[in-house]
This record gives C-alpha cells, sequence and structure tokens, in this order.
C-alpha cells in the first residue's frame, strides 16, 4: 500500500511565483516600507483576511443572541404511528425426546393506513451477506471526481440490484398472507433442529405473532411445551430452573444476525451466583442455534435456580425448557424485568401444586407478600402471606393446592412499600389426571396487555384465556380470529371486577377450520394481565402449557419538530 503524499510540489510549479494584484501588493507592501519578500507579503495578506473574517463572526454573534429552543407549531403534541417492521425469535425445538412442532405466524387486523408488506418465517434467520462492491474502473482523464461511472449512468452493464429487506426471502418457511388469518406449519424436528426467525414488515408488522407448540407422546415424556417466541435482546431472566432430580433444563441460545454475539449465561441458586467460567464468553455463529444444558454448567444437583442470559457484543433470542421426566415439560418463558412488584396470571382452577421461586438482586434482601387474585379480588393464602429472600440468592415455596378450586392470578410485592426490591419469579404448576400421571407449566413475571395482546395458536375446544384487572374494574374485548383454513371471527366482551380474575374458553370462530389466534383488547380500566391456556389431554396425561399474553407495542409515539436554521449559532 503506498503512503500518502504531503506536501510535495512539481519542480516546475515551485518556479512560478503567484502574481498578486495591485490593490493586494499594496496593502500589503506600503509606500515607503523595504520590500520584505513576496513570501512575507503573502502572510501578512492572509492574516489580514483571517481577521477580517474573525471580526465579522464575533460581530453577528454579539448582535444577534442565541435563540431560543425549536418548538412545533401550536405546541402539538407526539402523534401516533405504526410499526413498520417487526421481528422475533423462536428456539431450537427441544432435544432428547420424539415430538412434533408446529410454528404459527399472525397479525391482528389494523387500523391504520399501512398498506402492503410481508410476513415469513425462516430458519436460523441470518440476513443475507450482500456481495462486496466490485472495484469501479477510474474514471477518464478530465472528467471530475465523483462523477458516475459507465456503468451506474447506463452505457455498461446493470449493477446487480440489491436484496429488498420487506419481501420474504425464497426460503422463507413459512409466510403469512394478510393480516387477520394465521399461517401455520411443521417446523424442523430432531435434536440438530435449528431456530427460527420471523420477521414482518408493512402492514404485517403491527402486532405480528408467533407461537412455537411442541407435543410429545412418548411414554418416558408425554407433554406439551409451548411459548409465544420473542424479539431479540441483550438481557433474559428465567425463574424455576433447576438440575436436581430427573431435571434436565437447558438454554437455547439463537442468533439471527450477521455477526457472532458473545453471551454469558449467570445462575443463582439458595447460595448465591454460581460461578464456572464455563458458562462465559459463549460464541453463537451468526445464523446459528445453540443449546447449553444447564447440569454442564451448575457445578452440581441445585433444586431451584435463577438464569439471567446476559448478551456481551450482538443480540441473540434466548429460551429455557424445563423437563422433568414423566412428571411433565415446557418452555419456562422469559420473565418480565426485575421490578418490585410482579404479577403471574393463568392459574388453572384444578392446579394441584405450584411451587413459587423468587431471586433477589445481590444489593438487598426481598421481603414479600403473596397475594392471589381471585374471582373478588385480592386475598393473602392460608399459609402462604410471604417469602423472604437473601440478596443476590433464590428462595422457594411450595403452595401446595393454592387455588382452591378457583382460577387465580398470583402477585408478590413488598411487604414495606418503603423498602422496595426489585426481584424476578417464576411459578411451576402441575395438573394431575385421574390416573396419577401429571404434566407441569411455567408462568412468570409479566406486563399488561396494553391496548392489545395476541397469542396465535389456539385449537377447537382446547384454550382458556385467564383475565386479571391488578388495578380498577376493566372490561376488555376477547376476540377469536379466522382460522387458518377458514372460518368468521367472533368477539367476546367481558367484565373483571378490580382486583379480579375470570377465565372463559377462548371465542372460536364460526366454522372454524384449522387453528386461530386471540386477541385481547383493554377498553377501559385496569391495567389488565392476561394468559391463554391450551390443554391437549393425551394417553391419559392433562397435558397443558400457558402462555402469558404481553403489550404488542404496534405503535409508537412519534415527537414533533420544525426546522430551526438558529441552531449554528448556538
Amino acid at each position: 500500500m503506498k503512503k500518502p503524499a504531503f506536501g510535495k510540489k512539481s519542480a516546475a510549479r515551485a518556479e512560478q511565483p503567484a502574481e498578486p494584484s495591485a490593490a493586494a501588493a499594496g496593502a500589503a507592501e506600503p509606500a515607503g516600507a523595504p520590500a520584505p519578500g513576496r513570501s512575507a507579503g503573502k502572510t501578512t495578506q492572509s492574516l489580514l483576511a483571517a481577521a477580517v473574517v474573525l471580526a465579522a463572526v464575533f460581530g453577528i454573534a454579539e448582535l444577534r443572541p442565541p435563540a431560543g429552543p425549536a418548538k412545533a407549531d401550536g405546541g402539538a403534541a407526539p402523534s401516533t404511528a405504526q410499526v413498520e417492521r417487526t421481528a422475533a425469535v423462536c428456539p431450537q425445538p427441544f432435544q432428547g425426546l420424539t415430538g412434533s412442532t408446529t410454528l404459527t405466524a399472525y397479525t391482528p387486523p389494523g387500523t391504520g393506513s399501512a398498506t402492503g408488506g410481508a410476513g415469513w418465517l425462516s430458519e436460523q434467520a441470518a440476513p443475507a451477506t450482500p456481495p462486496s462492491a466490485a472495484p469501479s474502473a477510474p474514471a477518464p482523464s478530465g472528467s471530475p471526481a465523483g462523477a458516475p461511472s459507465a456503468a451506474a449512468s447506463g452505457s455498461g452493464a446493470p449493477a446487480t440490484p440489491a436484496p429488498d429487506k420487506n419481501a420474504a426471502p425464497a426460503d422463507a418457511k413459512l409466510t403469512l398472507g394478510k393480516p387477520g388469518t394465521p399461517a401455520t406449519g411443521p417446523a424442523s424436528n430432531g435434536d440438530a433442529a435449528p431456530g427460527t426467525g420471523a420477521v414482518a414488515t408493512g402492514a404485517l408488522a403491527p402486532g405480528f405473532t408467533v407461537s412455537q407448540t411442541t407435543v410429545v407422546t412418548e411414554q418416558r415424556g408425554t407433554g406439551l411445551s409451548g411459548l409465544t417466541c420473542t424479539p431479540e435482546s441483550t438481557s433474559f431472566w428465567f425463574a424455576g430452573a433447576s438440575t436436581a432430580g430427573d431435571r434436565v433444563d437447558y438454554v437455547s441460545l439463537v442468533n439471527p444476525e450477521s455477526s457472532a454475539a458473545v453471551v454469558d449465561i449467570k445462575l443463582y441458586g439458595d447460595k448465591g451466583l454460581i460461578d464456572n467460567d464455563a458458562a462465559n464468553g459463549i460464541t453463537v455463529a451468526p445464523g446459528s442455534s445453540q443449546s447449553v444444558l444447564l447440569s454442564t454448567i451448575s457445578k452440581g444437583a441445585v433444586t431451584d435456580l435463577a438464569v439471567h442470559v446476559v448478551v456481551r457484543s450482538g443480540r441473540i433470542g434466548a429460551a429455557l425448557h424445563a423437563a422433568d421426566g414423566a412428571k411433565g415439560a415446557d418452555w419456562v418463558p422469559a420473565s418480565a424485568e426485575p421490578a418490585a412488584t410482579q404479577v403471574m396470571p393463568g392459574l388453572p382452577a384444578d392446579a394441584t401444586a405450584a411451587r413459587l421461586v423468587v431471586w433477589a438482586p445481590p444489593e438487598d434482601d426481598a421481603d414479600l407478600k403473596i397475594q392471589l387474585s381471585g374471582k373478588n379480588g385480592w386475598f393473602t393464602p392460608a399459609g402462604n402471606e410471604s417469602i423472604h429472600v437473601k440478596a443476590g440468592m433464590v428462595a422457594a415455596v411450595d403452595l401446595g393446592k393454592v387455588t382452591r378450586d378457583e382460577v387465580a392470578g398470583l402477585r408478590l410485592s413488598p411487604s414495606d412499600d418503603r423498602h422496595p426490591t426489585k426481584i424476578v419469579a417464576g411459578l411451576r404448576v402441575d395438573r394431575t389426571g385421574g390416573n396419577g400421571k401429571s404434566e407441569a407449566a411455567w408462568l412468570t413475571g409479566s406486563g399488561p396487555v396494553g391496548a392489545r395482546a395476541t397469542v396465535a395458536d389456539n385449537r377447537a375446544g382446547a384454550s382458556t384465556i385467564f383475565l386479571t384487572s391488578t388495578g380498577d374494574a376493566a372490561t376488555v374485548k376477547v376476540t377469536g380470529s379466522a382460522g387458518s383454513g377458514g372460518g368468521t371471527p367472533a368477539t367476546k366482551e367481558v367484565q373483571l371486577p378490580a382486583g379480579g380474575t375470570v377465565a372463559i374458553p377462548a371465542p372460536e370462530p364460526a366454522g372454524l377450520n384449522g387453528v386461530f389466534a386471540v386477541t385481547v383488547e383493554t377498553e377501559s380500566g385496569g391495567p389488565v394481565v392476561a394468559a391463554r391456556m391450551l390443554a391437549l389431554p393425551a394417553k391419559d396425561v392433562p397435558m397443558f402449557t400457558v402462555q402469558a399474553l404481553r403489550d404488542d407495542h404496534s405503535t409508537v409515539q412519534v415527537p414533533q419538530a420544525t426546522q430551526d436554521p438558529g441552531v449554528v449559532l448556538r
């Protein structure tokens, strides 16, 4: 590589002195003064010119005070706009057992003006890296710098068009045709099956959601595992993992980006952080999926774990799967970020056991009161009024048959409002069939549904919607979409008492063919948290899975702005 040359001039140019004008010469060399030479005259002239420019600038700054901050016309409030692109990541179908996995994508019908767009699912979802641009030919002699090349101007071969990032790729595993109708299809199976990336653009972006559901019918692990695929992020919390007994828990890491990600997995038990170098600096290659078995990084059997997946560089999708031998299996949902109050909706009336797992940060202990939301409001379960969690550690308590044959939501909040401690919490729920066979699902801290939230994969006669108003009485609208193969949407309005929980069968579309989606909208009151239970009994096992419905954030606030030329003088 040639070094750049600085300050060189050709001999011919150096021999040609500059010829200043008479006016310039007179200003630089007053009459009667000895001639100091051309270079001195030019220097004096340049200094005088610079002084004039500086004086002009400072004069303007002195005469014109700084302008005030720009204001939008009439002080207009921010406007609301629909999102134009939504993405999510689904984990690898869980491993070690034979099953069938289904992916379902859905966008609720919108009221905005967005048109066009596409929705699709692709395995691993690594963005295509555009080919390096070929070096352009040097410009012909005499042409100005920056002039377009022959190819760019159309006189040569046409340039290769860049791929359209808003269109479904040719190798998409599943495509979504239009809002209001779900699309469903099988995912890859087997221990080497990859994760999946999901993207929606244009009119399909607002409210776009994807569900992944796996049915296993092996005698040693019959069960139902489901989750709502989550956006890429740099931090994921899970509470309720374990490496004790027959538990086989693992974290699935999926990197849909075009650059590698570096990940740390932090495990917390009843003695605090479990330090293990093998859990740090895990590299996930671009467009790849990787599983980490917790027993390989936990240093022995630990009954109750909180897991924090931290991404040092890049962005990934992360999920945690828990399997407890013949007692049940499911995905442990990613929790809401640590907060002083955590609400977990979706406790079924026939729950036969419940185990609460709570993590407190290293900075402070947590003293928490346990409350249930029943049909008439919040109450404290007898014998399970509170839980104490030491700083940086995990505490757990068996709540038994805490629901007493009524649906409920569970809330953890500070025993003393003056001493709030941000926590992470999870709840394992077991249901047992008449033959003694059981199945498990995991709930976690969840936020309100906000204006709208959706869950995509629902089956005829199999879905129950749990609704809890954590504040004032509320009115919500629950809509069952058209089926993936046909049907007419159905809607039901539900009234919730303050602090109360109501469970309803999911409204099913008339003439249902295929699977359908369920959307919950808050019409008044609240806030409202919600969950969906999908129950598919098989071989005398009460298989079920529970997913919280979370605000789809289909709109964003756009601030008003105006041009302000005066900013250059500030």
